[in-house]
């Protein structure tokens, strides 16, 4: 492989024009023979902040122009210890790599105070080129940056959300087919409950406006865990419910959609329900089992959900997560679920030891699904489960040698899965195309 070059941009909207203007896409052979490629590992050329470490964001987009651009938003080193840059790495599709700092009102680059598990950044591009990126908020008003135009540096715009001042936390966002976006996010810092609200970026009249409180229950925090837009437009929510305030062990994993053109929410049957939804009334795909219990004590040992993502074939939702039972020992084995009739189907993928707070599931025409997550100890510790047509599921390592702790994963228009994996131990970020 020939060495990739590496470009590191300042905040001058000057010296980004010529990198980030949209291009037009290539013939759809060309795609097929990428998807048919080889895989692709490399180390991201930018230092990583051990704080880049999540399981709720969407740190990755990917753009197909002249060939595929990947965008991964990520947690640069501050000035101290205690602190990080939230920045884009951004790949061409010849293999060189920018740096896109994130640039407050003043010039200067964005920094904030470490907070694991929640100040990590989530990145999308939207119809006219333009990158948008939602960082380091815990209960915080919005710190939100997006370029004005394709090449242009990414600047402070949080001015221009809804919902002032109120704090925001899970900040998870998605491109639709017209080049909209939706973003979900916890919204609040109450003690008593902490509702999920569903926002729209509108590309044709660049404005952020509220779609709707989504779910929203008295002592229940709601948890954001994944956003997708399906071909018509519909937008799919994955979401667990906490005991109020907040903690680190969630119940009720649940599943929602929206519908712009009617404005109706719905469940997986398709059945209207009203907005917001509460753990009663919400779709629910994994529900309390023996010895669950609702606690905010981080560290309850019960039963309970952490982790959980989406894909769809065609319309319909495909669901990996993480749960702990009774009967696991202490560990969170991963799970596939998919709705069936009235209700969902959930079997186990992955059950041999204990697994990390990271996940991915991708659609793919030949394995179906692909449900990524990784281990708690080992070199190699990200895997990719696919099932066989016994029901079989089978392991193997989805970046041999990267001794990564967490992930992200998203398709990009070729068909291949992009996996953004940070190794926090290194401080070192990689990424995976494959």
């Amino acid at each position: 492989m020939r060495r990739h070059t590496v470009r590191t941009y300042t905040a001058a909207a000057t010296a980004l024009v010529a990198l980030l203007l949209p291009v037009p896409a290539v013939a759809a052979d060309t795609a097929h023979s990428a998807a048919a490629a080889t895989p692709v590992t490399e180390k991201v050329p930018y230092a990583m902040d051990s704080s880049n470490q999540a399981a709720w964001w969407t740190p990755v987009a990917t753009y197909k122009g002249r060939g595929q651009y990947t965008y991964f938003a990520f947690n640069e080193p501050g000035s101290t210890a205690a602190t990080h840059r939230p920045a884009i790495a951004r790949r061409d599709p010849d293999g060189a790599w920018s740096l896109l700092p994130l640039v407050n009102r003043d010039g200067q680059r964005a920094e904030f105070p470490d907070d694991n598990g929640h100040n990590q950044p989530s990145v999308a591009r939207d119809g006219s080129g333009r990158l948008h990126v939602f960082a380091s908020m815990h209960a915080d008003a919005w710190r939100y940056y997006r370029t004005e135009a394709p090449g242009t540096a990414v600047t402070d715009h949080a001015t221009e959300l809804p919902d002032q001042g109120v704090g925001i936390t899970y900040p998870i966002v998605t491109t639709a087919p017209n080049g909209d976006l939706y973003l979900a996010a916890r919204v609040g810092s109450g003690s008593d409950q902490r509702p999920g609200k569903l926002y729209r970026w509108d590309n044709a009249a660049s404005r952020w406006s509220v779609v709707a409180t989504f779910a929203s229950a008295l002592y229940r925090s709601v948890y954001p865990d994944d956003i997708t837009v399906d071909a018509s437009g519909r937008v799919h929510l994955l979401y667990e419910w906490g005991k109020a305030p907040a903690t680190a062990f969630r119940h009720q994993l649940s599943y929602l959609t929206y519908d712009p053109s009617t404005g109706a929410f719905a469940d997986s049957t398709g059945a209207t329900v009203t907005a917001p939804v509460t753990p009663t009334t919400s779709d629910v795909v994994q529900d309390l089992t023996a010895g669950e219990e609702w606690s905010n004590d981080n560290t309850y040992p019960g039963p309970s959900v952490q982790s959980a993502k989406l894909t769809l074939d065609g319309t319909t939702p495909k669901i990996a997560y993480r749960y702990r039972s009774a009967d696991s020992g202490g560990h969170f084995r991963v799970y596939y679920a998919y709705p069936s009739g009235d209700d969902w189907v959930r079997k186990t993928v992955y059950a041999g030891g204990q697994t990390s707070a990271a996940l991915g599931i991708t659609w793919d025409e030949t394995d179906t699904k692909r449900i990524y997550y990784v281990t708690a100890s080992g070199t190699d510790r990200v895997f990719a489960a696919t099932q066989s047509a016994d029901g079989a599921w089978t392991a193997r390592s989805a970046a041999p040698g990267v001794s990564a702790d967490r992930l992200a994963v998203r398709r990009d228009s070729d068909g291949r899965d992009v996996l953004y994996l940070p190794d926090t131990a290194r401080n070192s970020l990689y990424y995976v195309s494959r």
